[in-house]
């Protein structure tokens, strides 16, 4: 009898929780769909444009870029350098960073109400600022430079003058990237929030150019496809659109193609908020609202990676399979997978969003349905399987590649082989997430040529430099990006060249002295220029391959003048190209 007394207890404690558990999930539901993107208050007044000419984007904040989302505004300069930039408000600089690559030139400003700004691609800085940033060149003899500073160090006041704007870096042409982060966390915030909308005119909707629809499993097809397919859309009396009857049997997500106009800026902008819902539930949804660096390359999940590398289509999948930890991303149980079940007819419903409140709306109808099947999967060309949450290794002839758990998003039929003196790690359409491991063992080389041996990557008739470890004949890499490998032995010198002869010649007019640097094989590693045995700054521009010394630094001299330049790759071979010229400096 006590048994069965304590039995039936059990089975009542156990339904009991099992309500609170489904009353508590359903809250949570409740919450998902009411507050899907809840919003921090952030100042609205505190900070002033860094321009002082009308603010024109030629990119926003989230915009898809290659292997990240981008972290700011790319504000218009008029198409041209040397625009002034100011500080946004109080504050001081607390970091500096000059480099060839990303955003260039670089200041960073904490303010005092936890918020950092971030001023890119700029020219040179000004005053105090620039003349410290000179002398670390110099006390550093080096181009490539970062300072961090304390706050009583380099204070600065709103709407100071800190930097002219310019094209360094990575830029594509003269712009500022400005950016806003928390200074705690270094998360990165959408400058709309602190009030920049209030600078910006968009009246215009979202425009989704394309919607399409994925089966997610072998032996699902979506409107006789077995690969993602596109869906027809029909603009209604009312504004919204309406698609094609999705017909399915089985599992399906869907993907977009959209972008945004605003009034005043005449290019494609990424959009602020896309959310789906199914009979009348939020399944899938993100917004560009605040991320961390470290989830940058998520962006290669959230995107078809496969149809990207073939097309340059960037389709934004409104699932995720498996699911990933983007935190902008908001979703259901399902992970946004619509499951496409016989005697029930669906409706999802896709809203895409500017900042401003602007909206797309496209209702889908979904139905069940077995049909023939007219588009076959894609074949793959493989002789293996990557399991992306087990470590993988694979080797044949010498050459390995080891894949660690977690390097992929997905798991993937493998194309792995070595002939002839190249490694083939399938191709590049498949994202990695992470780094990967190759190795190649090889005897052939001297003793003399091993420093100059590295693994490179081959993309068409170009081979790309690879840092390679090397330890008694075994060389390796470690990469995130698939595709075929060799080994390269280079021993070819980096050139050096002058546009014009200065041997000999007066340059009293010159303000400054240029000579252009290249290497065809494993690419420069370090630059050094040198005026009467002085060490001078020489400016590299990596898209101009430019070296440029400005005669104002005040290391010329009165007369003549015996000009050094050395040039190293990355395997350690060297190039030195000398000159003189003359110079009066009293004229």
């Amino acid at each position: 009898m006590f048994w069965f007394c304590f039995v039936l207890w059990g089975l009542l404690a156990f339904f009991i929780l099992a309500k609170i558990y489904s009353m508590k999930f359903s809250f949570f539901l409740l919450v998902f769909t009411t507050t899907l993107f809840a919003q921090t208050d952030y100042p609205k007044d505190y900070f002033s444009p860094p321009l002082d000419i009308p603010l024109q984007l030629s990119g926003n904040f989230g915009e898809l870029r290659p292997n990240h989302f981008h972290a700011g505004f790319d504000i218009k300069t008029l198409q041209k350098e040397g625009l002034n930039v100011y500080a946004v408000a109080d504050g001081y600089v607390s970091r500096i960073k000059i480099s060839t690559f990303g955003n260039g030139k670089t200041i960073y400003i904490d303010h005092p109400n936890g918020f950092t700004s971030v001023y890119g691609h700029l020219q040179k800085a000004t005053d105090s600022i620039e003349s410290f940033i000179k002398k670390t060149h110099y006390k550093e003899q080096s181009f490539e430079i970062e300072m961090y500073f304390k706050p009583n160090e380099m204070p600065v006041k709103k709407g100071q003058l800190i930097a002219l704007s310019g094209n360094s870096g990575a830029s594509e042409g003269p712009h500022l990237h400005f950016e806003f982060r928390d200074t705690k966390t270094e998360k990165i915030i959408n400058p709309m929030f602190f009030g920049f909308d209030a600078l910006l005119k968009d009246s215009k909707k979202p425009i989704v150019s394309n919607l399409y629809a994925f089966p997610l499993d072998s032996k699902t097809t979506v409107n006789n496809s077995q690969r993602p397919i596109p869906v027809n859309l029909s603009l209604q009396k009312d504004g919204t659109y309406l698609a094609d009857k999705v017909i399915s049997n089985g599992k399906i997500g869907f993907g977009i193609i959209a972008f945004d106009y605003d009034d005043v800026s005449f290019n494609r902008n990424g959009v602020f908020d896309v959310n789906l819902s199914c009979n009348g539930k939020s399944i899938f949804g993100y917004q560009f609202n605040t991320y961390a660096f470290d989830e940058m390359r998520y962006i290669n999940a959230l995107i078809d990676y496969s149809r990207y590398k073939k097309t340059g289509q960037r389709i934004q999948k409104l699932f995720m399979d498996p699911p990933y930890n983007l935190s902008i991303i908001k979703t259901d149980a399902e992970n946004g997978v619509v499951s496409v079940v016989p005697n029930l007819t669906s409706v999802c419903n896709l809203e895409v969003s500017d900042f401003f409140g602007n909206k797309t709306k496209i209702a889908i109808p979904v139905e069940y349905d077995i049909l023939t099947t007219i588009i076959e999967n894609e074949p793959v060309v493989s002789n293996y399987v990557v399991k992306a949450s087990k470590d993988c290794f694979f080797e044949k002839d010498k050459c390995s590649v080891f894949f660690p758990a977690g390097t992929f998003y997905n798991d993937f039929n493998l194309n792995f082989d070595a002939k002839n003196g190249v490694l083939t790690v399938h191709d590049d359409t498949v994202p990695a997430h992470t780094n990967f491991t190759i190795s190649i063992e090889n005897d052939s080389f001297s003793l003399g040529q091993k420093d100059k041996v590295f693994i490179g990557r081959i993309d068409g008739g170009r081979v790309s430099y690879n840092t390679t470890r090397k330890k008694d004949n075994v060389y390796e890499i470690r990469v995130k990006t698939l595709g075929q490998y060799k080994l390269v032995l280079d021993t070819i010198t980096p050139v050096i060249k002058i546009a014009k002869s200065i041997e000999g010649k007066r340059l009293d007019n010159q303000k400054r002295l240029q000579v252009s640097i290249s290497d065809g094989m494993s690419g420069i590693k370090s630059y050094n220029g040198y005026l009467n045995g002085k060490w001078i700054l020489m400016e590299y521009d990596n898209k101009t391959k430019l070296l440029t010394h400005d005669f104002s630094d005040g290391i010329v001299a009165e007369g003549d003048n015996e000009l050094k330049v050395v040039v190293v790759d990355n395997v350690g071979n060297s190039a030195t190209f000398e000159t003189h010229f003359l110079r009066n400096q009293k004229k």
